[in-house]
């Protein structure tokens, strides 16, 4: 019977004859373990016929679950992170979750969660929170193809009510956006979240649409780029390309391997301060190619932590 759950916990449609003959049981045997989870508060649909079978939905209430190891592990490594996450709003949430879970793990288990834990170091989270509760909304009516009203303050502070049929949520270089189709400018539309209030569900359906090019973080990432910003840098890195390529991924930036040991690194910001954190986490010697206002920012840095008083 845990088999069976297991296995409609994908929530795919399965035929009486698959299940069968995946549990290596007969048809009744199979009907009397669905009865005995509808019994424990499992809301299993059955059809009948050739093509009758069994799919689990989703009911009023939210009975157990049947995790294995490596899920289990993922959930409980996920809920730490969240703790600590960008996400505002759910970090006292997941540490009761994670409380919870980790209360019913084996020790064997614990043991895999505790070694992840003290062996990975999360960056600090620098960007921008966003509300759990908008994420939720945006999220289920991306999933459910329903339009979505929402209040959006553009970079410029304008204001606006936005009406769109929501895609995708894309979570790029420590910030959250949604893709969308915006039906007032007839258009392809990638909004930030954190600029994003109130949203809501109209019920309203749509039927969807194809993202440009067929993938909404590729999307996301050119809209990014096309991006007006006040300076465009260029410093030529002392290291090779994959090395950079870790420090910068979730953060942007155009890689250029100049050779075995060094490439270019391009990025358009609207502020020095975050250039200067990438710089120091890849480590090595680098040439400041352009513009010269960034020269003069990284002496003033240069200056302030040489003078900087370092206790014994």
């Amino acid at each position: 019977m845990l088999r069976l759950l297991s296995l409609l916990q994908t929530h795919r449609f399965w035929t009486g004859i698959e299940l069968s003959d995946k549990l290596e049981v007969s048809e009744r045997t199979l009907r009397r373990d669905v009865e005995r989870l509808r019994e424990l508060g499992y809301p299993v649909n059955a059809s009948r016929g050739v093509a009758g079978g069994y799919q689990l939905r989703s009911g009023t209430v939210m009975p157990p679950l049947l995790l294995d190891d490596e899920e289990a592990v993922a959930i409980a490594v996920g809920l730490r992170t969240a703790a600590g996450g960008s996400v505002e709003g759910i970090e006292e949430t997941s540490v009761r979750a994670l409380t919870k879970v980790v209360q019913v793990m084996p020790p064997r288990l614990r043991r895999r969660v505790d070694a992840l834990q003290a062996y990975t170091t999360p960056a600090a989270v620098t960007g921008p929170r966003v509300n759990a509760a908008s994420l939720t909304v945006i999220a289920q009516a991306c999933r459910d193809d329903e339009r979505l009203k929402f209040d959006y303050a553009a970079r410029g502070g304008e204001e606006s009510a936005r009406l769109v049929e929501p895609h995708r949520l894309v979570s790029l270089g420590r910030r959250w956006y949604l893709v969308a189709w915006d039906l007032d400018r007839v258009d392809w539309r990638t909004f930030r979240v954190d600029r994003l209030s109130d949203p809501r569900t109209t019920g309203a359906r749509y039927r969807p649409r194809e993202v440009p090019g067929g993938d909404a973080v590729k999307f996301v990432e050119a809209q990014i780029k096309a991006r007006p910003t006040t300076h465009t840098l260029v410093v030529r890195v002392e290291a090779p390309k994959a090395r950079v390529e870790a420090a910068v991924r979730y953060v942007g930036g155009m890689l250029e391997a100049i050779d075995e040991t060094s490439c270019r690194l391009k990025m358009n910001v609207d502020t020095f301060d975050w250039p200067v954190l990438i710089l120091a986490a890849i480590g090595a010697p680098f040439e400041v190619e352009g513009p010269s206002a960034f020269k003069d920012h990284l002496a003033s840095v240069a200056t302030l932590f040489t003078a900087a008083s370092i206790g014994p």
